[in-house]
Formats: structure tokens, C-alpha cells, sequence
């Protein structure tokens, strides 16, 4: 017992560390560039620092607190044997789940029929519906954000913003996890969370300092110098492309927090299967995403007002 509180602790620990440098780091940012605008004119400082705030509210805090106050829940407790205890909490996460408009007219007809029989069959529909169908849109919304972490990061080339990109996004789709299962996981399993979602970040503002040349051998760098500006491309893709491998990651290590069984207990194996299953996933994503990349690469080398009128085509199609 004593080991378990210790180890709860030290994550404990450790995610405030991170978070407490994260506030730093962003303060930082803020102030920094609120100075500069002050040269401008002090209302436009202020201006900024009240966006800033907003900004920081909508993308930050609010995925936080909807985090954080979501109930805990576990799948691995639809897979043991029905206890009185977790009866109440069935109830809620189903009705919660009923909430959902994409939830299959067959599911939700389940759900409702066991919400008026015991809790074995709650227990079993519950755990049907996790399986056969959320399970699979968790999949599709950790695939989504990792693309967008891909084309941002590949089209920024500023280092701290890929840094909050990373963060930001990471954020929003361990809310969207979170809020499409109705529950969260423990907080010792946020703590985990919260340390491989800023280390992602910092891995990300990293790799905008990463010389493609250590990457790819000689003979292959030697053949692309010759090539008019795919080497500075090619460098920023393969950044992109490394974060998304990231964020896919994290996602499903919080699919796995929230679908722990008996089968897949360990740290190692979550870790092993995580980055197993995201290396699966990666193909997927790098393919959706390179069909929107090239045309946002092309758009850096064009005028302002050619690249306004082709996405205004694109948002008319």
C-alpha cells in the first residue's frame, strides 16, 4: 500500500513540475511579446494580453477542467464480475453515452433496455457498446488530431510554436477521449498523461533544430541537393511526421488508461503496444495528410493574394 501511495506521489509530483514549467514557459511567451507591442502602443498590448487570456481559457483551461471533473471510470470494470458498488456509476456512464447522436440506433436500444434490468446486463451492454463501437471512434479522432499536429508542425517553422501546437492539440484530444467515453482516467494515469504530453512538446520544439543529413544516409542527401528546395521540405515533413508518430501515441495510451484489462496491466506492455499500434496507425495518417500537405507547402511560396483565392475556392467546393 505504501508503494502504490509512494508511486501516486512521485507522478503526482512530477506532473505539477511539468505543469508549473509549462505556466512559465507560456508567461514567458506572453510577456515577451507584449513588450514588443508596447513599443507600438500600449493599448495594443493590453489588446493582446486580453486575447492571450481568452486563447489560453479556451484551448487550455477549459479542456482541463472538463477533464479533470469528468467521473473516473475504467472499462476493466465492465469486465469483472458485477459489483453493487458500480451499479450507480453504470447508470451514469450510459445515460451519458445516450447523450451521444452518433451512437448506433442498435446501442442505444440496448443501453435503454438495460437501464431497465439489472445490473449484469448493464454491465455486459456497456461493455459491448465500448468495444464494438466507441473503441473505434476513439481511433478516428486519434488519428484526426494526429494529422493536424502533422501539417501544423510540418508547415511552422518556429520551434515554440510547435511546442504549444503540440500541447494544444494533445489537449483537446484527450478531451474529446474523454468526453466521447463519459469518464476519465485516475488521476495518477492524468499525471502520466500530462508528463508524455509535455515531453511530446519539448520533443517537438527540438526537432525544429534537426539536421535532416543525420537522418537519411550520405548517398540519399547527396542526391536530393541537387534538387531545388526539397531538402528544407523534406526536414519539415519528417518533423511532422515525427510528432504525429508522437501524438498518436498518447492517444492511445489514454484509450489504453480507459480500456485497462487484466490482459494489459503493465507499464511496459501499454508502452510496448502503444507505440506498436501508433507505428499501424502512422501510415494512415501520413496518407490523409499528404493529401492536404502539398498544397500548404505551395501556398508558403505564393502571393498573399493567389493563396487567399485558392482557399476560398477550396472552402466553396
Amino acid at each position: 500500500m505504501k508503494k502504490k501511495d509512494s508511486t501516486k506521489l512521485f507522478w503526482y509530483a512530477i506532473a505539477i513540475g511539468f505543469i508549473l514549467l509549462f505556466i512559465l514557459i507560456l508567461l514567458s511567451s506572453v510577456l515577451d511579446v507584449g513588450d514588443r507591442l508596447r513599443t507600438i502602443h500600449p493599448y495594443v498590448e493590453y489588446a493582446f494580453y486580453g486575447i492571450a487570456a481568452i486563447l489560453v481559457y479556451i484551448l487550455i483551461i477549459r479542456p482541463v477542467n472538463i477533464i479533470v471533473f469528468s467521473p473516473t471510470f475504467s472499462v476493466s470494470t465492465t469486465l469483472d464480475e458485477t459489483d453493487k458498488k458500480n451499479y450507480f456509476l453504470y447508470k451514469r456512464v450510459a445515460k451519458r453515452l445516450l447523450e451521444f447522436e452518433d451512437l448506433p440506433e442498435e446501442e442505444q436500444v440496448r443501453l435503454k433496455d438495460a437501464l431497465n434490468s439489472n445490473a449484469e446486463d448493464l454491465r455486459l451492454s456497456l461493455n459491448h457498446t465500448f468495444t464494438k463501437h466507441i473503441k473505434k471512434k476513439m481511433n478516428e479522432v486519434i488519428k484526426k488530431n494526429a494529422k493536424t499536429v502533422m501539417i501544423s508542425t510540418a508547415i511552422s517553422q518556429n520551434g515554440r510554436l510547435d511546442f504549444y501546437t503540440v500541447i494544444v492539440v494533445n489537449l483537446k484530444m484527450i478531451k474529446e477521449l474523454v468526453v466521447m467515453c463519459g469518464f476519465r482516467p485516475s488521476y495518477k494515469n492524468l499525471a502520466k498523461l500530462t508528463v508524455n504530453v509535455f515531453s511530446t512538446a519539448l520533443i517537438a520544439e527540438g526537432l525544429e533544430n534537426m539536421d535532416i543529413s543525420q537522418v537519411l544516409p550520405q548517398s540519399t542527401m547527396n542526391t536530393l541537393s541537387e534538387v531545388p528546395l526539397v531538402k528544407p521540405v523534406l526536414s519539415s515533413v519528417t518533423q511532422g511526421i515525427s510528432n504525429a508518430l508522437l501524438t498518436l501515441r498518447i492517444g492511445i495510451v489514454t484509450r489504453k488508461f480507459l480500456f485497462s484489462d487484466a490482459k494489459e496491466i503493465t507499464k511496459e506492455e501499454i508502452r510496448r503496444g502503444a507505440l506498436l499500434e501508433a507505428a499501424k496507425l502512422l501510415p494512415a495518417v501520413i496518407g490523409e495528410a499528404f493529401m492536404i500537405l502539398p498544397k500548404k507547402l505551395i501556398n508558403l511560396f505564393k502571393k498573399p493574394e493567389k493563396a487567399e483565392a485558392e482557399v476560398n475556392e477550396d472552402l466553396e467546393e
